[in-house]
């Protein structure tokens, strides 16, 4: 049967993306940040898996405020790096995994979570970034992705304890496919930042660290924050952290197993006008 490996989280900065694209990893500025996923691309060259399910947001590329589902699963066979207004990142396409994605699809439903399947998605910063931080700059990803947008966009979004029971959900639907897949369930997005309005520009280190502290050792009481603490707290956009919850709730140790091991942890501040946070974890009993 297929089993998770282990969940990485990581912002997703788009300003990250253009400077690895135009060769600014060197510069004062973006230095600090690259140094931080040393250890994660060494990490990932040593436990490549054979399928990433990767949680992220659009940005209002595959889908618009026309229609914006809450759950969205990518089962097609490749997806096309996003042109959002500058040309698309000069990245590889994306390679899916329709069979195991098709899965997880029937598997979460018939758990009463409600998904989008999308068969035809052009992916934007929210998933190429991370991979490239990840990866570095490859002729070709590692290995096939599931791309699963959630909307952090428009309200009403998924609530924290809604993300992290579909995180289970996940979880079931992998370990019962059949086929012995090595899979990664990543977590994308945050950490504090706003864009706009008067608070435009806020970070929140503390609760960003204590965010982190939590999301390792206590991610159900975490799941419990309610979205106006999210807002209030790491700003308008901080509430893509709900979707961290998600690969915090595939992992082993919410449903009886051993507490995953942290292999790395990482936070800095400022990456263009947000927090960079990024951890790995790895589940120690399949």
């Amino acid at each position: 049967m297929a089993h998770i490996s282990a969940s990485v989280f990581t912002s997703h900065v788009p300003a990250i993306g253009a400077a690895l694209d135009m060769g600014k990893t060197q510069e004062p500025y973006w230095q600090p940040v690259f140094a931080g996923y040393e250890y994660s691309k060494a990490w990932m060259k040593q436990n490549t898996p054979d399928v990433i399910f990767l949680v992220f947001n659009d940005h209002a590329t595959a889908f618009s405020l026309d229609m914006i589902p809450t759950f969205a699963i990518g089962t097609a066979a490749q997806y096309t790096p996003a042109d959002e207004g500058w040309g698309p990142r000069p990245v590889p396409v994306v390679q899916g995994h329709p069979e195991l994605a098709a899965h997880i699809a029937q598997s979460v439903i018939q758990q009463d979570f409600d998904l989008t399947i999308v068969n035809k998605m052009d992916v934007d910063h929210g998933l190429t970034v991370p991979l490239s931080l990840m990866c570095g700059q490859p002729q070709a990803w590692p290995c096939p992705v599931i791309p699963f947008a959630v909307n952090v966009v428009q309200y009403p979004v998924p609530s924290g304890q809604r993300c992290f029971n579909l995180g289970k959900a996940i979880a079931k639907a992998i370990h019962s496919f059949d086929a012995d897949l090595n899979v990664q369930i990543w977590g994308t997005g945050g950490m504090s930042h706003q864009l706009q309005g008067p608070r435009a520009g806020l970070i929140n280190k503390q609760f960003d660290n204590a965010f982190l502290d939590r999301l390792i050792a206590d991610p159900a009481g975490l799941a419990q924050m309610p979205h106006i603490d999210y807002v209030r707290e790491a700003g308008s956009e901080g509430i893509e952290l709900v979707m961290w919850l998600i690969a915090r709730g595939a992992m082993s140790d919410v449903t009886g197993g051993a507490a995953p091991l942290v292999k790395h942890r990482f936070y800095h501040v400022p990456a263009s006008n947000t927090a960079v946070g990024h951890l790995i974890l790895e589940n120690t009993d399949g």
